[in-house]
């Protein structure tokens, strides 16, 4: 299965990577790295890959529960909003996915996750820049 990554996030995401390579999130920005490495980098994603800004449904195959998170850099995280930072064990899973990929995942404690993804929303269009007043 492809991953698949903006060329205009991949520099931003290996500064990640190198960020937080030590640490308790040392382990997941190890893999983020490894899925950067294999990625197929691309000048304008799919609207159905996951990026950062991403809405994204998916389904843990081993429980059954479906979730829909954002994902977002680590300093817009927000667990109760919905918010999964890629640097955390899911969110840097999904990233690269497309709408109908599964993958299988390792999570902290030895666990271990399928996630297979239901539907991804792309992010936002970029607001246009507020218009100065006239002099």
């Amino acid at each position: 299965m492809a991953v698949h990554i903006a060329r205009s996030e991949l520099s931003r995401l290996r500064d990640l990577v190198d960020q937080f390579s030590e640490g308790r999130d040392a382990v997941t920005a190890e893999r983020l790295g490894a899925e950067l490495d294999r990625a197929i980098v691309v000048d304008r994603l799919p609207p159905d890959v996951v990026a950062i800004g991403s809405r994204v449904r998916f389904e843990n195959a081993a429980t059954g529960v479906v979730r829909e998170v954002v994902l977002v850099y680590p300093s817009a995280a927000d667990a109760t909003a919905g918010r999964v930072s890629v640097v955390a064990p899911i969110g840097a899973a999904l990233l690269g996915l497309s709408a109908g990929d599964s993958i299988d995942w390792p999570l902290p404690e030895g666990r271990s996750a399928r996630l297979h993804i239901l539907s991804v929303q792309p992010p936002p269009p970029p607001e246009p820049p507020a218009a100065s007043a006239p002099a």
